[in-house]
């Protein structure tokens, strides 16, 4: 078991600038003795704990979750949610992805498509990409001018806001991947037919912007880290150890909740069932 805990490991600090160069995206330091092979039960029983907890989420119908997942291409979104939630209950976990806006959506402010996904209370949503898109890629793909960017920016920390003192519990997490990780995956994506759909030239145009990426991702992430909506930075080049980082961070942002099956008012004991 970790030393430390990954909240504390590898949140952002409010305040606090992130440098996404010091952040070594191979390292293991909350899992020093583990290996790939050993972080299966490791990771199993966090999705034990992981299920137990969402069940009395969905019970007590009361809180809702709200996880925001970013990352390069290739960071290992996909592979994450269906790792390490792949034990809940499907009537409490939705995953949304958010694309390209469509005319609809372009037509009405930025944040409108992502609104109408946001959780209801008991439930846990998992953002795959998110509102950060339209900050992000406007910025390095030059889409809109800074200051639209910008005040996108300041917007978003108002909208979570909004969500936390509405009752969401909001985590927001990036995988960060090495530029040289990235080829490897990419590499492998050319290799297999079975995943060129995954694969587009775009990618690889995005690719030379590594650094505007790196740099975009930094000033967001320091700017938009907060108490009521922190970023956690996951080291994800070794993809057994994003997932034993995630799952800790899950479950230890969960435990805080104090959640419990909600009470009874009437005697189990005191109830006959008829043949």
């Amino acid at each position: 078991m970790p030393v430390i805990g990954a909240l504390e490991r590898y949140g952002v600090r409010p305040g606090t600038r992130l440098d996404l160069q010091k952040v070594d995206s191979s390292e293991k330091s909350l899992y020093l003795g583990a290996n790939k092979s050993e972080s299966e039960m490791q990771l199993d029983e966090l999705q034990v704990q992981l299920q137990g907890l969402q069940k009395k989420l969905y019970a007590q119908n009361k809180h809702r979750i709200l996880v925001v997942m970013q990352a390069m291409d290739t960071g290992g979104k996909d592979g994450c949610i269906k790792d390490v939630f792949s034990r809940i209950d499907p009537q409490g976990i939705h995953v949304c992805s958010f694309k390209k806006p469509s005319e609809e959506e372009l037509a009405h402010d930025f944040l409108w498509r992502v609104h109408a996904k946001v959780p209801s209370t008991g439930q846990l949503v998992i953002f795959n990409r998110s509102h950060y898109e339209d900050i992000i890629a406007v910025r390095v793909k030059k889409i809109y001018p800074e200051q639209v960017w910008k005040r996108r920016q300041r917007h978003v920390v108002e909208f979570e806001r909004m969500l936390a003192e509405e009752g969401t519990t909001i985590v927001k997490i990036f995988l960060h991947i090495s530029k040289d990780e990235q080829k490897k995956r990419l590499q492998a994506r050319l290799d297999n037919p079975a995943k060129h759909w995954k694969i587009h030239p775009d990618d690889l145009v995005d690719r030379a912007r590594w650094d505007d990426f790196m740099g975009a991702y930094e000033d967001i992430i320091t700017e938009t880290s907060t108490e009521y909506a922190p970023w956690y930075v996951v080291p994800a080049d070794r993809k057994w150890y994003r997932n034993l980082c995630v799952a800790r961070i899950m479950l230890d942002t969960l435990k805080k909740l104090n959640m419990e099956f909600p009470p009874i008012n009437w005697d189990p004991a005191t109830v006959r069932i008829q043949d």
